[in-house]
């Protein structure tokens, strides 16, 4: 990637958190963040990562659903406010960032790792003082 690309990528992530923040944070519930943009090098798509912060698969699906949708509304608002930086405002492509649930899941799998080993240390320790 580019410097420009990137410098563009930058500002479309920052411009797109800043519109999510400012514009439909009452909207989408719960909370959305802009985790990475990448652009192509012509600049005409700007692929925007989302993660979307939410108790269950269901309701961070319906949120980015409704994200998705209110797509045409954002590129216009980022238009009007990146108009004088770049010469074509690049289309905007949505995917769902899911890699904080995946950080929790592996965080629930080692925690659970833990407490068995814990287990089976202590049940090992009472089964060596019944021997004696």
């Amino acid at each position: 990637m580019s410097i420009h690309t990137e410098r563009i990528s930058e500002l479309v992530r920052r411009e797109v958190a800043r519109i999510l923040q400012r514009e439909y944070s009452d909207q989408l519930q719960p909370m959305v963040t802009i985790t990475r943009v990448r652009v192509t090098g012509d600049l005409s798509i700007a692929y925007v990562h989302a993660s979307v912060l939410g108790d269950t698969s269901e309701e961070r699906k319906a949120t980015f659903k409704q994200l998705k949708a209110l797509t045409p509304e954002i590129r216009e608002q980022l238009a009007s406010r990146i108009r004088h930086q770049v010469r074509e405002i690049p289309e905007l492509e949505f995917f769902l960032d899911e890699a904080l649930q995946k950080a929790k899941r592996m965080e629930n799998l080692f925690d659970r790792i833990r407490e068995e080993r814990e287990r089976r240390t202590e049940d090992s320790g009472n089964s060596a003082e019944d021997v004696e």
